[in-house]
């Protein structure tokens, strides 16, 4: 399922991608946001839980690639969590011929040491599914091959805060109690930024939503 918006002030638009065992919902208020800004958009739901990260890329295509062609400038990408890590993977494989900036709110992007602790627990792949084992910090060949070396203008916006006191621990800091700062890190990023927060409300925190409309107009992150 995927909601789409159009804005009457720019020409640009931007897809939105949850994260693992997250909906289109989450990102509600970063929709408005964007929207008011002057951004069409297209919030994506996907089965993040039942899927790997390659068949996910191809389950969007069939929405996302008509929404980039309607548009008349460019197609931007925003991400939270492993939603980056599906970004990269679709502008690997898929990407628009128009495409603009990409933000990324607490991806993994050198993996999660949390998927590392609970990768082999029955509960764990139950509750994440396939995507859930390519979350982790030490990738295998194949799941490498799917997220190369990035050529286009990525933004990343960590949290240092947490909200999961026993989870958490063992956690490199500073970290988002998911994901450490150090490993939202991608080498070829344009810009990174540490807020704080933590990682559930990385899609609606107000500064991460000011950060990043700052990112798709200016291509970098205000720095007070």
């Amino acid at each position: 399922m995927s909601e789409r918006r159009h804005a009457a002030f720019t020409s640009d638009g931007v897809v939105l991608l949850h994260g693992i065992s997250r909906t289109a919902r989450s990102f509600r208020r970063m929709e408005l946001a964007l929207g008011d800004a002057g951004f069409a958009t297209l919030n994506l739901d996907y089965d993040s839980r039942r899927k790997p990260l390659d068949a996910l890329a191809e389950d969007i295509h069939s929405s996302l690639d008509p929404f980039a062609r309607s548009l008349d400038g460019s197609v931007h990408f925003v991400c939270h969590s492993m939603g980056g890590l599906l970004a990269r993977v679709y502008l690997a494989r898929y990407r628009p011929a128009r495409l603009g900036r990409v933000v990324m709110l607490g991806t993994p992007n050198g993996g999660s040491e949390i998927a590392d602790r609970l990768k082999n627990l029955a509960a764990y792949r139950a509750l994440f599914g396939p995507a859930g084992q390519q979350l982790v910090t030490r990738r295998d060949a194949a799941t490498s091959a799917l997220l190369p070396a990035i050529d286009y203008q990525a933004g990343i916006i960590a949290g240092n805060r947490s909200v999961y006191p026993i989870t958490s621990i063992g956690l490199p800091r500073p970290h988002d109690g998911r994901v450490s700062v150090a490993n939202t890190r991608l080498d070829g990023m344009a810009d990174h930024i540490v807020i704080r927060t933590s990682h559930p409300w990385l899609v609606r925190n107000a500064e991460a939503i000011a950060q990043t409309i700052a990112f798709l107009k200016g291509g970098n992150f205000t720095k007070s």
